[in-house]
């Protein structure tokens, strides 16, 4: 289907929306009448843009508070609209958005509210124009979209239909299984919008917190469905009034505006991208450095052992169990700290997972690689994260590590970690919906809940994305202190048997635990029962507990290396959280730690 997008929905001037809507393979925009009246450039001239980029002008939007008016304000909406009309033949638009009236003027009155719409449309009719009449969910009168469409229906008018919004449908609750009654020639428009569910008034709901569809609680792909059940042809176009995607930068936004799209066809069954490869394990976490010597005495404190080293690159292969860390030192790398760059995935099929996340506008990365390396396919997350989609250990299959020589190393710890657990990747403010978004369509994860955790200094957002079976989860975060990247840092979990054992061998090697306050295992004294001595060896190695209907949790965590840390957790049972209620105790505790080193 063709997609198009709202201006309203991306920042920046028209030109620079227009662009990134060309851009992100968009077919087609809807002109929000701000952006036109701050636009330098002429009515004629926003239309030759458009066609210069390949895009139709698919509406013009809004016009309000029109119709159940007093004869003589009517009179003057009239002329308003003639304004509008002429203004829609330069702009080569042939549709026109008419929001029902919240005007304190308008009387509760279908009659004469759809004898008004009829007049209208017979002013529109003579521009060769369409009126699309949306009810808005905050309407003075007409508030629900089959009260609009009994107005449409009752006008009669060819030039006059209906513009279903998924916002103004299902903020109010309303059903949309009345859409199939509505002749699929008589929608003329399809604006979507996903949000949150929250518990607010409806106006500053959408003007501040509507989102792509996938990214909030809407059943979008249900109405859409039900939208098409009516033999509607026109675009699919997203109309989204978001702070955030205000602030942010216009082509990443329309990138992921039109991501959600093609994930939204796919649901519904009128597009098929490649099917979806979900990852099956993480073969490796790439961390960049300057100087590795810091990282290399934690990883060996951790029990990790470098067991290889790329043949052409400086990149060493650290390994303890199935964990792997890979330490770049490149000249290509960032030089203010340590940060996690890449994430191997394992993949059933790497080669279909990269045509997947391609075909969903995941940047495909280039690589430099000398002639012997093992190919890999690698795309960029939201957060220019790589990802790396691999098959380590499958004959049939490049291997990675054949691009590693062996060197010689001692036996690794015997309180070995077994894997990786978990990944912890902190995103820009700007990036937190995008994703999850991305890590569920292009990578096949499933989202969880999203968690707001308290921070010394705000709040800590956190939602997980995992694979069906656990062994890949990443927890996704965003900051209310986004300039502290050492609190806010990404981290590596490593699993192991005996959190205990692995905390004291890393301790006796050298390396240094975050300390938590006593009053934290006073707390814990209060909530469980332990057994003798085992509280008090948690607060002599400062780890954390937590405990829910599955399982119990045990985790610890080192110091901060530049933008990165390290944890220790030992799931027993099935439990699947990740401490969450500990989180504001970590925070605080890190916050302590920076206060008193400086850094």
């Amino acid at each position: 289907m063709r997609t198009s997008i709202a201006t309203v929905s991306l920042s920046g001037s028209l030109t620079e929306k227009l662009t990134a809507a060309a851009r992100a393979g968009f077919d087609g925009v809807e002109i929000f009448e701000n952006d036109l009246l701050a636009s330098p450039l002429t009515p004629e001239e926003i239309r030759a843009r458009c066609a210069d980029l390949g895009l139709t002008i698919d509406l013009y939007q809004p016009m309000r508070d029109i119709e159940a008016v007093p004869e003589d304000e009517f009179a003057r909406n009239l002329r308003r609209a003639r304004h509008k009309f002429e203004l829609m033949r330069g702009l080569g638009a042939d549709t026109v958005l008419v929001c029902s009236s919240v005007s304190p003027l308008a009387v509760d009155d279908d009659a004469l509210a759809a004898e008004q719409l009829s007049r209208l449309a017979d002013l529109a009719g003579e521009f060769g124009i369409r009126v699309a009449y949306e009810a808005l969910a905050w309407g003075r009168h007409v508030s629900t979209y089959d009260h609009a469409w009994r107005l449409v229906e009752t006008a009669g008018h060819p030039a006059l239909g209906t513009c279903l919004d998924s916002f103004h449908i299902l903020s109010r609750g309303s059903d949309p299984k009345g859409i199939e009654d509505i002749p699929g020639e008589k929608i003329f428009f399809l604006q979507l919008a996903d949000a949150p569910l929250l518990a607010m008034d409806v106006l500053q709901w959408s003007r501040h917190y509507r989102c792509f569809p996938g990214q909030g609680g809407f059943d979008i792909p249900d109405l859409v469905r039900r939208v098409l059940h009516t033999g509607y042809d026109g675009p699919l176009s997203l109309e989204i009034f978001n702070d955030v995607f205000r602030q942010a930068e216009a082509g990443p936004t329309a990138v992921d505006a039109r991501r959600s799209l093609l994930v939204l066809q796919e649901t519904v069954g009128v597009a098929a991208p490649p099917a979806s490869v979900a990852p099956t394990g993480v073969a490796f976490a790439e961390l960049v450095t300057a100087d590795a010597e810091p990282v290399s005495a934690v990883l060996a404190a951790l029990g990790f052992a470098r067991t290889a080293r790329h043949r052409s690159k400086p990149v060493d292969l650290w390994q303890q169990g199935e964990a792997r860390v890979l330490v770049n030192t490149g000249t290509a790398v960032r030089r203010d700290g340590t940060g996690l760059a890449a994430i191997g995935l394992e993949s059933p099929d790497p080669a279909a997972a990269a045509r997947r996340a391609e075909a969903l506008l995941a940047p495909v990365l280039p690589r430099r690689r000398a002639p012997e390396d093992a190919p890999l396919d690698a795309v960029a997350a939201p957060d220019g994260t790589e990802l790396f989609f691999c098959a380590t250990g499958r004959p049939e299959l490049p291997d990675w590590r054949a691009d590693f020589e062996d060197v010689a190393h001692g036996p690794t710890s015997a309180a070995a970690t077994a894997r990786i657990d978990h990944l912890a990747l902190t995103q820009p403010w700007h990036h937190f919906d995008e994703a999850a978004l991305f890590h569920r369509s292009v990578l096949g994860l499933h989202a969880q809940e999203s968690v707001d955790v308290a921070d010394p200094y705000g709040l800590l957002r956190s939602r997980a994305v995992t694979n069906a079976e656990g062994s890949v989860r990443i927890a996704l975060s965003v900051g209310a202190a986004p300039t502290d990247d050492t609190v806010h840092a990404q981290h590596i979990a490593l699993a192991t048997d005996d959190v205990v054992a692995a905390a004291r061998r890393f301790t006796e090697a050298g390396g240094r635990l975050l300390p938590i306050p006593a009053n934290y295992y006073d707390d814990l004294a209060a909530r469980y029962e332990f057994a003798d001595g085992e509280l008090e060896t948690y607060r002599e190695l400062g780890i954390l507990y937590d405990r829910d209907a599955h399982g119990t949790f045990r985790h610890c965590y080192t110091r901060t290396l530049g933008h990165v840390f390290f944890e220790l957790v030992q799931r027993d049972g099935d439990y699947r959280g990740y401490g969450a209620q500990n989180a504001p105790v970590r925070l605080a505790a890190q916050h302590l730690v920076k206060g008193l080193t400086g850094g």
